[in-house]
């Protein structure tokens, strides 16, 4: 099976010595940006692939570390909270230390730490778990005006959180998509030639149906007696269904062409009307992967923990990795500070004071 040929490769070639027409070149114009779009989200994903090879080398080696060190400092204070050298106030702050340090690790699956923290709890975690999910679960509803769904019930507060946050965007998506929808259709009747325009859709959405149509009775795998290329013709009719419903005319012309059934010069045929009709398919092709981009880029700047407004690249995911080694670096640094001080009777009672005015 020959491999996918670019968008620009569906180009409508100019005629001899003739100079292409306007629809033409229209047509090419799309072809064009959905190639270059279609690439910019490839080093997207790539950018994005590396960058979490390179954090995880860097990062995680100290996220471990600093675990270690907050789990010998509780630990630490666990066996000072057992002897008789603490005021009621110091030993209050230490507990509280005590049980900011192992939550995180408890939450992690640190059972040792889990006990250790309820020990010094008047709450369990899975009761300050609750809490926390209980709290936030009033929020989401008074954010989305409606109730969550009743297996949000037994959520953990990370996992509600994802769910209405899901629900909110789904919702103003749905939304957005009804404003520009309206919007655009009011812009339409406006215009004039809307009747037109209107035309050229309906042609468009036939000649993608009939496409369509083409290439499924040419795959149809239960056409075909060998077993290998009725497994080709399968997998390009899985294709072909998922192009046409997302309403992918470039896919569907790469497919075309990959099975062989396109004839090269067919598009030097096709006449201004029809043209115009297959750009209206990929202009809004290229809308859905501008949509894509910008979706894609919002997703990478969260899990990254980006700035607000901050744009993926390779020099702000570079700083990114450094910001965050640099604090980790940090924290483990004053980790061993504190560490030394816990475990020293005589140095105990001043930090513990000195926690207590932080506070």
């Amino acid at each position: 099976m020959s491999p996918p040929v670019p968008a620009a490769a569906l180009q409508v070639l100019p005629p001899g010595a003739q100079a292409l027409s306007a629809a033409a070149r229209a047509y090419n114009l799309q072809l064009t940006r959905i190639d270059k779009l279609k690439r910019q989200l490839a080093e997207m994903d790539a950018l994005a692939q590396q960058h979490r090879q390179e954090r995880h080398q860097a990062v995680d080696p100290l996220r471990r570390q600093l675990a270690r060190d907050q789990r010998a400092l509780a630990l630490a204070l666990d066996g000072q909270l057992q002897g008789k050298l603490l005021s009621r106030v110091q030993a209050d702050t230490a507990r509280a230390l005590l049980r900011r340090l192992v939550r995180a690790l408890a939450e992690a699956g640190d059972a040792a730490m889990r006990e250790l923290h309820d020990r010094h709890s008047p709450r369990t975690l899975a009761q300050l778990q609750q809490d926390s999910a209980d709290a936030l679960r009033q929020r989401l509803e008074a954010v989305l005006g409606e109730p969550l769904d009743d297996e949000g019930q037994n959520l953990s507060a990370e996992q509600l959180l994802h769910a209405g946050m899901e629900r909110l965007r789904r919702s103003q998506a749905d939304a957005q998509q009804q404003r520009r929808g309206a919007a655009q259709a009011r812009r339409e009747r406006k215009k004039p030639g809307a009747a037109a325009r209107q035309t050229q859709q309906h042609d468009a959405d036939t000649l993608l149906r009939r496409l369509f149509r083409q290439l499924a009775s040419a795959l149809h795998p239960d056409r075909e007696t060998d077993p290998q290329a009725r497994l080709r013709k399968t997998a390009l009719m899985s294709e072909a269904n998922a192009a046409y419903e997302q309403r992918d005319l470039v896919a569907l012309l790469q497919i075309q062409a990959r099975a062989e059934l396109a004839d090269p010069a067919a598009g030097q045929q096709l006449s201004d009307e029809r043209l115009a009709s297959l750009t209206l398919l990929l202009k809004a092709q290229v809308a859905a992967l501008e949509r894509e981009r910008a979706a894609r880029q919002s997703a990478l700047a969260d899990e990254f923990d980006l700035p607000e407004g901050v744009s993926t690249n390779a020099n702000t995911l570079l700083q990114s990795r450094i910001d965050e080694t640099r604090a980790l670096e940090g924290a483990l640094a004053q980790l061993a500070r504190d560490l030394e001080q816990a475990e020293d009777p005589a140095r105990l009672k001043r930090w513990l004071n000195a926690q207590r005015d932080l506070a």
